[in-house]
């Protein structure tokens, strides 16, 4: 039987009771309809599953008394940065939930040449927010315990100005790349990788991100829509060179 896992923003101790918060909270007693003394697994991010017991739910709170805990270590040996364009709509969600199943350990939404999608400042902050809730639930699902970082939504050229010089493999995905997963190289920094938004990138974006270092990455002979192409990436080098 499937167990119930739950994200929780706070820290977890072995024989602490808590409170769950209110949308987790409203998960457990009413769409899956837990009762007192049900089991359920709680986890932070910290690394480990903790083990808890419904012990009361009631009409605002349910409170979960915490057993035991057990590291896990589910997390690719392959440090991965997806730098996505930012798509529109639910693409962006299917990204985001996507490539935190897939392994990735970080995620950038960037605004490049071609992007689409124009956010304010508060818009920003709800997609933000939003998105990090997203791979918090796909880790719920997929049982990672480690939640991938979400950076805010930024330019590509502010992105390339803050970029530490500390090793790691820098890749854009591009239909005239010449370099093939298999032929790469990842020392302990893993990689980045670069995809473009719905248009691709443009030919300013290519420019800087070659000044950055970047090298050209192919898939395949067929174009993928920014959905798909991302994706289709992290499964192959986490096949090559990671954990799958």
């Amino acid at each position: 039987m499937r167990s119930t896992r739950i994200h929780i923003d706070q820290p977890l101790a072995v024989a602490a009771e808590l409170a769950l918060p209110p949308q987790a909270a409203e998960h457990v007693a009413r769409v899956l309809r837990m009762n007192a003394g049900d089991s359920l697994t709680l986890f932070n991010g910290d690394g480990y599953d903790y083990a808890a017991t419904l012990v009361a739910i009631g009409k605002r709170d349910v409170v979960a008394r915490i057993e035991d805990r057990e590291q896990i270590a589910n997390e690719s040996p392959l440090q991965l940065t997806l730098a996505q364009g930012v798509a529109r709509g639910e693409k962006m969600d299917l990204i985001v939930q996507k490539a935190t199943e897939l392994g990735v350990t970080r995620i950038v939404p960037l605004f490049t040449e071609r992007s689409e999608v124009k956010l304010d400042a508060a818009r920003a902050e709800k997609r933000l927010s939003h998105w990090r809730a997203v791979a918090a639930s796909a880790c719920e699902q997929s049982g990672r315990v480690r939640v991938p970082d979400i950076a805010p939504a930024q330019a590509l050229s502010s992105w390339l100005d803050n970029l530490a010089e500390d090793g790691t493999q820098r890749l854009a995905l591009l239909p005239e790349g010449t370099l093939r997963p298999r032929e790469l190289r990842f020392g302990e920094g893993g990689g980045l990788l670069v995809v473009g938004p719905e248009g691709g990138l443009g030919e300013r974006d290519v420019a800087a991100l070659g000044e950055a270092g970047f090298h050209g990455l192919r898939l395949g002979p067929r174009i993928l829509r920014t959905e798909t192409a991302g994706l289709a990436a992290l499964a192959a080098l986490q096949a090559l060179h990671g954990d799958m």
